[in-house]
């Protein structure tokens, strides 16, 4: 099985999706990798020098102390610690280097640079670096309609005609002809259409607030936008059968033992109170 979203008619290979913004990401693991160079390379600069006046024959180690170590050309090279204040011989004066910082471009040239290559991935930024210090509920609840969208397309277009159709067809033909469904292959063959007519449920995406959607989902049942099958299926990922059999289920076992609950509607209000109804049938 090759799962691969077909581009133009008769394409029999994928093209990868990250082939739009391979050299993208190179690019920017090449500028962090100078970043990183030039850092270190500050950081073998050291914390200052002494400058002396040229024909000078001024010995560093009268005033310092003993040698701590020696430069390439035999100069001596003085280890100063933190808190200490040496006195300079005549002469000699320090000089501090000041190496090039990173600057106020890194951080927005990467950032510029991790949205294109999200649009490339088709997901979202936030979704790609993990960084949500610049979104609020209305930009990052955009974003993930449009991203889930995209993925019900490649589940549902993509993933199921090529992995899962040709995976339970192989399957149901070899249950068959082994006897492990009792129907005749005949039967089998003159009704393959009904037998392949299956109903693909993948997981549902829950949402950051799922009050709002659950009333939004309520409306638009109650207005006959929606079924409770769809709702089931988009929001949960479940089968409404399954579901309505387990309220039945649940429906029974309180029934027998005498519970009652506020999210039973046969019997409470939507506020949680007793219906009338049940009320005088229990005072009878």
């Amino acid at each position: 099985i090759h799962v691969f979203k077909p581009r133009r008619i008769g394409q029999l290979r994928g093209k990868s999706w990250l082939s739009s913004i391979i050299v993208k990401m190179h690019e920017i693991d090449q500028y962090d990798d100078a970043e990183l160079v030039r850092k270190k390379g500050a950081a073998l600069l050291g914390s200052g020098y002494i400058t002396e006046p040229m024909g000078s024959q001024i010995d560093p180690a009268d005033y310092f102390g003993k040698r701590e170590a020696e430069d390439r050309e035999g100069r001596d090279v003085i280890a100063l610690e933190p808190g200490t204040y040496p006195i300079l011989p005549a002469g000699m004066e320090p000089k501090f280097p000041n190496p090039p910082d990173v600057g106020t471009s890194y951080a927005p040239w990467k950032q510029d640079h991790y949205r294109q290559v999200a649009k490339g991935m088709g997901v979202t930024y936030e979704q790609f670096t993990g960084d949500l210090s610049n979104t609020s509920y209305s930009s990052i609840r955009a974003g993930l309609l449009e991203f889930r969208r995209r993925v019900k397309q490649i589940q549902f277009q993509t993933f199921v005609f090529q992995v899962c159709r040709p995976i339970i067809h192989t399957w149901m033909n070899t249950a068959v002809l082994y006897g492990a469904l009792s129907v005749s292959p005949s039967y089998y063959l003159a009704n393959i259409r009904e037998f392949r007519n299956i109903d693909w449920r993948p997981d549902g995406f829950p949402w950051v607030d799922p009050v709002k959607d659950q009333v939004a989902e309520q409306m638009a049942r109650r207005n006959g936008f929606k079924s409770r099958a769809q709702i089931v299926a988009e929001t949960f990922g479940g089968d409404i059968d399954i579901v309505d059999r387990e309220i039945m289920e649940e429906n029974e076992r309180a029934d027998r033992d005498g519970l009652v609950y506020d999210t039973d509607s046969r019997k409470t209000a939507q506020s949680g109170a007793m219906q009338k109804a049940v009320i005088d049938s229990i005072n009878e």
